[in-house]
């Protein structure tokens, strides 16, 4: 099957329409609904040519910490030559909708959808958009925490469509993540994956653990738990929860249900703020 990849493509409801929606925030997760990605929620970013983004994550002293997850959408003609103004920062780069053509290090690769980057903190890159059509696509940004006897991870483009998921165990084939990464590859502290749920997976328990987590809906639907709340996600929405927070699905269908997902791992819990 064919992977599917929602995109927001901004507007404006008309004036008839409810305020009443699925935004939430509270102290553990917040929900960003498809419909709050509209024109007037947009950013700009310095030296991004016929570029505008969606900031759907950020660091927030008391919440999560660790990442910047934007949904950027680049015009024809458009892109950077200077993309990143921060050395100490990595990046994965996820396309969702249209083409763009990424140089890192001197080497050109064609970007579709489904293409994955990594793109380590010492890379040298550009990305633009020589189609006619908007190129979309999920950037997620983590300061990289080195560590003294390990290297520096390798740059990485490669796309999801070649890449078989990992089934989980004792789960019927229902529940699968398609990893980029070597989970055993302990140079990297961040990992990008998709999740996807055949209709009637789940999450059998309420995952309670360390690592915070930004996750974008691509396709479908589901009841996902968050903390105390069974709340209705779909393709489009975004959850982002901060460590510790209980999480748990339940994909009823009737298709598949999948997201984007970034965790923070393979590091020490730092002793002192």
């Amino acid at each position: 099957m064919s992977p599917k990849y929602f995109a927001p493509t901004g507007g404006h409801p008309p004036q008839t329409q409810l305020l009443t929606d699925r935004a939430v925030f509270t102290e553990s997760y917040a929900v960003l609904p498809k419909g709050t990605m509209r024109d007037i929620t947009t950013s700009f970013l310095p030296f991004w040519d016929k570029t505008r983004l969606w900031v759907i994550a950020r660091p927030l002293s008391g919440f999560a910490e660790t990442f910047s997850h934007y949904i950027m959408e680049v015009a024809p003609g458009g892109g950077s030559t200077t993309p990143e103004t921060d050395p100490k920062a990595q990046a994965v780069l996820f396309v969702v909708q249209g083409t763009g053509e990424l140089t890192v290090n001197g080497t050109t690769h064609s970007l579709s959808e489904g293409s994955y980057a990594y793109l380590p903190l010492a890379a040298d890159w550009t990305l633009h958009n020589a189609a006619t059509d908007p190129l979309r696509f999920h950037w997620i940004r983590k300061a990289y925490q080195a560590v003294p006897g390990l290297d520096a991870p390798d740059v990485i483009v490669s796309n999801e469509q070649d890449i078989a998921p990992t089934m989980m165990p004792d789960t019927n084939d229902t529940w699968g993540t398609t990893r980029f990464v070597d989970p055993a590859d302990m140079r990297h502290d961040m990992h990008v994956t998709i999740v996807t749920f055949e209709p009637g997976g789940v999450i059998p328990f309420l995952e309670t653990h360390v690592m915070e987590h930004g996750l974008y809906v691509l396709e479908g639907k589901a009841a996902y738990r968050l903390n105390t709340d069974w709340v209705e996600v779909e393709a489009g929405d975004y959850m982002w929860l901060r460590a510790f927070c209980p999480q748990a699905c339940y994909a009823g269908g009737p298709g598949r249900f999948r997201y984007l997902l970034y965790k923070d791992v393979n590091r020490h819990m730092p002793l002192t703020l």
